[in-house]
């Protein structure tokens, strides 16, 4: 969804080069969780690779100053023995220059959208939705990442649901224009859209 603009991160930020030790470190322990290359196979989990390079900064900026709702999660990869974390603890730790660094890694690996199951029926009235209600900001059906409003087709169903949940609640924040957008959609085409989102693969 439509990430809040800082202008200070887009704008004023000088991104610092980053040792290549430190950045694969960086980017071993966020592949623990989110998968290789950034690639998830879990439903709860986003794929962040491929995503608008100020997308991920700036969601992970948001995480570091606890603005976003920070769900535990077990570790999928590696170590996962490992207690549970979550994005705001592990942002927390992140330098401006991290964060710039693992955003333009991620957003320089390719998307892989997610083999998942959907209903025809309703991802072609989810279609339909999308266009009325979320195309404008969305365009070519939510994958064109130059939208800066992140990847919504072949995203995993689970994690597209939990963030329409929190936007419908208010517990995340969101631009007055996605707030309208939301406001605007029924249960019923909440489901829809994530059927039509989860059957672009």
């Amino acid at each position: 969804m439509i990430q809040i603009c800082r202008t200070l991160a887009l704008f004023a930020t000088v991104s610092l080069p980053v040792a290549a030790a430190d950045l694969s470190s960086l980017t071993e322990s966020c592949d623990s969780c989110h998968g290789a290359d950034g690639v998830s196979e879990w439903n709860d989990m986003p794929t962040i690779a491929g995503i608008d390079e100020f997308v991920n900064s700036e969601a992970l900026f948001i995480y570091r100053d606890n603005a976003r709702p920070c769900a535990d999660s077990e570790f999928r990869r590696g170590d996962t023995s490992q207690a549970v974390t979550n994005m705001c603890d592990v942002a927390r730790n992140l330098e401006d220059e991290d964060i710039e660094a693992l955003a333009a890694h991620y957003a320089a690996l390719p998307f892989v959208a997610a083999a998942q199951e959907f209903d025809a029926d309703l991802a072609s009235a989810g279609e339909v939705i999308h266009a009325r209600e979320c195309g404008l900001c969305h365009t070519a059906g939510g994958s064109d990442p130059a939208d800066e409003s992140s990847i919504l087709a072949g995203q995993w169903k689970g994690y597209l649901a939990l963030s329409m949940a929190e936007y419908r609640s208010g517990d995340r924040d969101q631009p007055p224009r996605m707030q309208q957008a939301i406001d605007a959609l029924s249960d019923g085409d909440v489901l829809a859209l994530l059927d039509y989102y989860a059957s672009q693969q």
